[in-house]
């Protein structure tokens, strides 16, 4: 997850605009502050997205281009990258991390359960770990 390849970096939980700014660049990809406000279920100011931008761009999630006086702002992960980060906190957090894998497996509905095991038998059969 990490670009730098130092090992992972911190994956911050977001915020409700956030998360929904987020789901903007991750659905729509690079966009600038108006358009982002468009794909926006509400109209909230432009400087109330800029500085949401500025907060996520802080936390290590943007890109950020500049294209004369455009700036376009990307995720800088993906959903997924995201999400996996999310999980890995929570486990990291647990005083018994294989219980909880355990625990949370036992939880999924059946399909996910397959879908899982079919993504194991088929990362065997490659040969990865």
């Amino acid at each position: 997850m990490n670009s730098s390849g130092d090992g992972p970096r911190e994956v911050f939980r977001l915020g409700a605009l956030e998360s929904q700014v987020m789901n903007v660049l991750w659905e729509h990809g690079p966009a600038t502050v108006r358009e982002v406000i468009d794909g926006l279920p509400t109209d909230p100011a432009y400087t109330t997205i800029a500085t949401v931008l500025g907060n996520l761009d802080r936390k290590g999630l943007l890109v950020i281009t500049r294209q004369g006086r455009s700036t376009r702002y990307a995720a800088g992960i993906s959903r997924q990258e995201h999400a996996a980060g999310l999980i890995d906190q929570v486990l990291a957090g647990t005083h018994d991390r294989v219980s909880s894998i355990l625990q949370f497996v036992d939880s999924m509905p059946a399909n996910e359960i397959d879908l899982l095991r079919e993504y194991l038998d088929h990362r065997n059969e490659a040969g990865r770990p």
